[in-house]
C-alpha cells in the first residue's frame, strides 16, 4: 500500500458531511457538515431541494479541503455514500430537475403500491428485486413524477430525462453532466433491478412504467464513476467509490463475513446482515439486498428498516420543543422514572419491518397526568431499541434453519450513526436485545466505507479481509437488565404497535 488522500462525501437525509481521510489507515483529517432542509408539502410527503443537495455537497467538500490545508490535486479520489431510494428526475439538456427530490420516507404512492399488491404482483417483484412493493422504494416515486409533471412522461419516453438516486445526481453535477452512473447497491433499492442477474429488469420496468432510457449505468461499488470538473474543487479528481449509505456503513464496520450484522442509527435505523454470495429469501418480511459488489462479485444481505429513529429525537426538539439539542434526550431519559413507562410508536411515515404498514401513524400510549419531558425522551430512545429487537428477531428466524447461522443467535451487533454516541441509548439497546452492542472507534462508518471503496479502487487501501483487521472497538455495551423486566417491556411495546397498525395482523 502507498499513502494518499481520499475525500468522502456522505449525503444524508438531514445533513451533508465531507471527511478527508489519509490512507492506508483511513484516519480522518478534516470534516465539514451542513444541515439540509426538510419539506413536508402534504401528510406523509417528504421532499428535498435538489439544488440544496448539490450545493451542500459542494460546500462541504470544499470546506473539508480548505480545513485540511492540502492542495486539491493531491487528493487521489472521492468516495460517495448517499441516502438511498430518494428520487430525482432531471432534463438531460438543461440539467434542471423536474420536481423536488422525493425522499425515501415519502408515502405519497401508498395507494399505487396497494393496487399493485392487489393485482398480484408482489411475488414476482420480490423474486426479482428482493424487495416488497412499498412507497419506500424508488420505482413508484419515479412514476409519480412522470404522471404528475406536465409533459414528463412524453419527454422520458423520448430519452430527454434522466432518473437518479442522490449519488447519480451528485455525480452528474460534479462531472458537469458527463457521467450518468450509479452502483449496484443503489440500483438494488429501486424495485427495477434483478439482484441475481445484476441488471435492470425489463419486466419490472414495464410493471412500474419506467422508460429504460432514463436509467443510469450500473457499476461496481469500487469503480470509475467519472472525474470532477476542475472548476468544482480546484482539480480534476476521480470518483472511485459509491454505495448507498447503509451498505457503505456495512463496509465501514468491516462486516465482510457471513453472519456479521451492523445497525446504523441516523434519521432512520437500518440493520444489515451479511449472508454471503447467495441471497437469502426472507420469510419474515425482511429485505434481500446487495451488501456490496466488488470485481463483479455480489455479496448479499438481509436488511431491516426502521423509518424513524433519530427523527423521533428531532421531533422532540423541533416539533414539541421539549429539548434544545439531541444530546439532551439522553440526559432526560436517564432521569425518567422507569416505572412510569410511556410507549412511543414513531410511525410518522408508516412502519417498516416486519409490518410494512404505510398507513400507520404515530401514537403514544401510557400517558398519565404526571407524564413529562423525561418520559417522552425515554420513550423516543427506547422505541429505537424495541424496533431493533423486532428486526433482529426476524433475522434470526430467517437464518435459524440455514447453514449460515448454524442455528445460533446473532452474537453481537455493531452499532454506528449519530445515536450511537449516546451511552444511554446503546445500553438500552443491549438490554433489550440481550446481546452485546459494539461501538467502533470511528463512528462515521458511512463516510469511512465510501472512503475505503475509493481507496480500494485507487490501490491505496488493502483487500477487505485486511481492512477488517483495522476495525477497532471503542466500547462494548453488555446486557444488564433482568429477563423479566426485559420481556415485560417488550410485551408492552408489541401491544402498543398492534394498537397502532392501520390493519389487523
Amino acid at each position: 500500500m502507498t499513502e494518499g488522500l481520499i475525500l468522502a462525501l456522505d449525503q444524508g437525509t438531514t445533513s451533508t458531511r465531507s471527511i478527508l481521510f489519509d490512507t492506508p489507515g483511513l484516519t480522518p483529517l478534516a470534516m465539514a457538515q451542513q444541515e439540509i432542509a426538510q419539506h413536508y408539502p402534504g401528510p406523509g410527503w417528504v421532499e428535498h431541494d435538489p439544488e440544496e443537495l448539490f450545493q451542500s455537497s459542494l460546500a462541504t467538500l470544499r470546506q473539508a479541503i480548505a480545513r485540511s490545508g492540502v492542495a486539491p490535486k493531491t487528493i487521489a479520489a472521492i468516495g460517495i455514500a448517499n441516502q438511498r431510494e430518494t428520487v430525482l428526475v432531471w432534463d438531460r439538456a438543461s440539467g434542471q430537475p423536474l420536481h423536488r427530490a422525493i425522499v425515501w420516507q415519502d408515502r405519497r404512492t401508498a395507494a399505487a403500491c396497494a393496487t399493485l399488491r392487489q393485482q398480484g404482483h408482489a411475488a414476482a417483484v420480490e423474486a426479482t428485486t428482493g424487495l416488497l412493493i412499498d412507497p419506500y422504494f424508488s420505482a413508484t416515486k419515479i412514476a409519480w413524477i412522470l404522471d404528475n409533471v406536465a409533459g414528463a412522461r412524453h419527454a422520458a419516453e423520448h430519452g430527454r430525462l434522466a432518473f437518479g438516486t442522490v449519488d447519480s445526481w451528485l455525480i452528474w453535477r460534479l462531472t458537469s453532466g458527463r457521467a450518468h452512473v450509479t452502483d449496484a447497491t443503489n440500483a438494488a433499492r429501486s424495485l427495477l433491478y434483478d439482484i441475481q442477474a445484476g441488471a435492470w429488469d425489463p419486466a419490472m420496468l414495464a410493471l412500474f412504467r419506467i422508460p429504460e432510457q432514463m436509467l443510469p449505468e450500473v457499476r461496481d461499488c469500487a469503480a470509475e464513476f467519472g472525474t470532477t470538473d476542475p472548476a468544482m474543487l480546484g482539480a480534476a479528481i476521480p470518483i472511485r467509490g459509491v454505495a448507498g449509505d447503509q451498505q457503505a456503513a456495512t463496509i465501514g464496520q468491516a462486516c465482510f463475513r457471513p453472519g456479521m450484522v451492523k445497525a446504523t442509527y441516523g434519521t432512520g435505523a437500518f440493520a444489515l446482515l451479511n449472508t454471503g454470495d447467495a441471497p437469502v429469501r426472507s420469510q419474515n418480511r425482511l429485505l434481500t439486498t446487495i451488501a456490496y459488489q466488488l470485481d463483479g462479485k455480489r455479496t448479499y444481505a438481509l436488511e431491516g428498516a426502521i423509518f424513524v429513529a433519530g427523527a423521533a429525537v428531532q421531533w422532540l426538539r423541533d416539533g414539541l420543543g421539549l429539548i434544545g439539542s439531541a444530546a439532551e434526550s439522553s440526559r432526560l431519559a436517564e432521569a425518567a422514572d422507569p416505572a412510569r413507562r410511556l410507549y412511543l410508536v414513531p410511525a410518522f411515515v408508516g412502519l417498516g419491518v416486519p409490518h410494512w404498514d404505510a398507513e400507520a401513524r404515530g401514537a403514544i400510549f401510557g400517558l398519565t397526568r404526571d407524564s413529562g419531558p423525561a418520559d417522552f425522551a425515554r420513550a423516543a430512545l427506547e422505541a429505537t431499541a424495541f424496533q431493533t429487537r423486532d428486526l433482529l428477531e426476524a433475522m434470526h428466524r430467517d437464518l435459524a434453519p440455514s447453514e449460515l447461522a448454524g442455528g445460533q443467535a446473532i452474537e453481537v451487533l455493531r452499532a454506528d450513526g449519530g445515536m450511537a454516541a449516546s451511552d444511554w441509548t446503546m445500553q438500552s439497546l443491549a438490554d433489550m436485545l440481550d446481546r452485546p452492542v459494539d461501538r467502533p472507534v470511528v463512528q462515521e462508518t458511512t463516510a469511512l466505507g465510501a472512503a475505503y471503496l475509493a481507496g480500494l479502487r485507487s490501490g491505496l487501501c488493502p483487500a477487505p479481509e485486511d481492512f477488517a483487521v483495522q476495525w477497532r472497538l471503542q466500547r462494548r455495551f453488555t446486557p444488564a437488565l433482568d429477563p423479566a423486566s426485559r420481556e415485560a417491556a417488550y410485551a408492552g411495546w408489541c401491544d402498543a404497535v398492534r394498537r397502532t397498525l392501520s390493519r389487523p395482523g
